[in-house]
């Protein structure tokens, strides 16, 4: 395998061979590399335990549950289980384990579980950054063709005068989460990724609603 998960590689293979192959390409193995690329980024500034987030960032979607599945708020906690049977196995301390388990519960978006340690923050912005820019709208539309969503209403392309459906319209999707996202980043560095990601989300948007004709 390339060395994607410099300097831990090692320890991201013992790991990725103890996971489920993935099916949902918005979280396969591309995904862990940019969110990995995305942690070293914040942590280069920002400080954290290098392999404590390795792990966090290999195993932090290791238990995919789709986005129209009434289960998706508990993906994060069912993927820190998962994880402490792994480290469990690799017999890792106990305290370390909850730390991975803690970042891995923390990163998600549908659980609300705010961080309480750096490595958390960094994660869950690594993690969000990676729903944001050119690669968080290529990752909305991937889902939103699994769903079977429309691009847009034709009627109603901004949702003036209906409610929002992103299940649905994949563009009220922008409105109801991917637009949202800027205001929650935990750290610096993530913040201003974020800024430059979110202008790249809102300069998008603005060329589909001009190419629709509804702009």
């Amino acid at each position: 395998m390339t060395t994607f998960f410099t300097p831990h590689q090692t320890l991201a293979e013992t790991l990725l061979a103890r996971l489920p192959d993935a099916d949902d390409g918005a979280h396969d193995l591309a995904h862990l590399v940019r969110v990995w690329r995305n942690v070293q980024r914040i942590a280069a500034e920002e400080g954290g335990d290098s392999e404590l987030l390795l792990a966090a960032t290999v195993l932090h979607d290791g238990v995919h549950v789709p986005k129209n599945d009434p289960r998706r708020a508990q993906a994060s906690r069912l993927a820190a289980a998962q994880a402490r049977e792994i480290l469990a196995a690799l017999e890792w301390e106990t305290s370390r384990i909850e730390a991975v388990a803690h970042t891995i519960e923390a990163h998600s978006f549908s659980a609300a579980i705010p961080p309480q340690m750096l490595e958390a923050r960094i994660l869950q912005d690594a993690d969000r950054l990676d729903a944001l820019g050119a690669m968080g709208i290529a990752r909305c539309f991937y889902t939103a063709g699994q769903m079977g969503s429309a691009l847009y209403d034709p009627l109603d392309p901004q949702a003036v005068h209906r409610a929002l459906s992103d299940q649905r319209f994949t563009l009220d999707h922008f409105q109801t989460k991917l637009l949202t996202l800027r205001e929650g980043f935990q750290t610096a560095t993530g913040q201003q990724l974020a800024d430059a990601r979110h202008a790249r989300l809102v300069a998008f948007r603005e060329a589909m609603l001009e190419e629709i004709g509804d702009c």
